[in-house]
């Protein structure tokens, strides 16, 4: 049984050619629109015929050097931006870990934010107050509850995110590099949950430059470069295919 379908997937982003730095170039750029000049546009295809399958109880890791479109097609699987062209079709509830926790709120306090954030991560109200301690207990957080998020180092609010992602019932776990952050307790507290959730059979789908975390817990491997892929299967063989392609770029430049 499938918990994860993509189906020829294409992203495309708009790269406009002329730099708008200030409030009066933007104003300049409304006038020229009005007066029928137009403003020229790069397309950029950040996702080109991505395909791949993931069954009940596997896990995937996605690599690739940056730019390859790794978090484009995480935030795709989140649900934070649509696709161009093709599918994505999810079987279960999920939870995300995207970069710096999407959704939080920089002037409320830690404890607030880990309120909101578990309520839009599908926690009943309730249940998230009580968990509230734990979470921020988890985090390494607890001192700082009372401060507001803007105050936070990026490796904390991450932190965060993480703790309160892992609070959730889900059935697939989103994860973008939240385990390079924290010191080494705090990645092997990391570590031990996931190690529980694929005893669990659940999903993990995990972007990461950390080839031996990849083949510790993903079964499959998906190697993205330019937006394409360029290797899809056991994450030994994949894995490989990407160290032999850097070693190789790394001796031609």
């Amino acid at each position: 049984m499938s918990v994860v379908d993509v189906e020829d997937v294409w992203k495309r982003f708009r790269i406009p050619h002329e730099r708008r730095a200030t409030i009066l170039d933007h104003v300049a750029g409304a006038l020229s629109l009005l007066e029928g000049k137009r403003y020229s546009f790069e397309e950029f295809w950040a996702l080109k015929e991505i395909s791949f399958r993931l069954e009940q109880g596997e896990s995937l890791g996605i690599i690739g050097p940056n730019g390859g479109g790794k978090s484009t097609l995480l935030k795709l699987m989140a649900r934070v931006m649509r696709p161009d062209k093709g599918r994505i079709t999810l079987y279960g509830s999920t939870a995300a870990v995207l970069e710096l926790g999407i959704g939080f709120h920089d002037d409320l306090t830690v404890k607030e934010n880990a309120l909101i954030y578990g309520v839009i991560m599908g926690i009943p109200r309730s249940e998230i107050t009580k968990r509230t301690d734990s979470i921020l207990d988890f985090a390494e957080l607890t001192r700082f509850q009372d401060a507001r998020l803007k105050t936070l180092s990026s490796g904390m609010t991450v932190r965060l995110a993480f703790s309160i992602a892992i609070q959730t019932e889900a059935d697939i776990f989103l994860v973008d590099e939240a385990l390079a952050v924290g010191d080494m307790k705090f990645q092997e507290k990391c570590l031990n949950r996931f190690r529980e959730f694929k005893k669990e059979k659940k999903s993990i789908v995990l972007v990461s430059h950390n080839m031996e975390l990849v083949k510790a817990f993903c079964e499959k491997t998906l190697y993205l470069l330019d937006g394409e892929t360029r290797a899809f299967g056991p994450s030994e063989e994949a894995t490989r295919q990407y160290i032999e392609d850097m070693k190789t770029s790394t001796s031609s430049a």
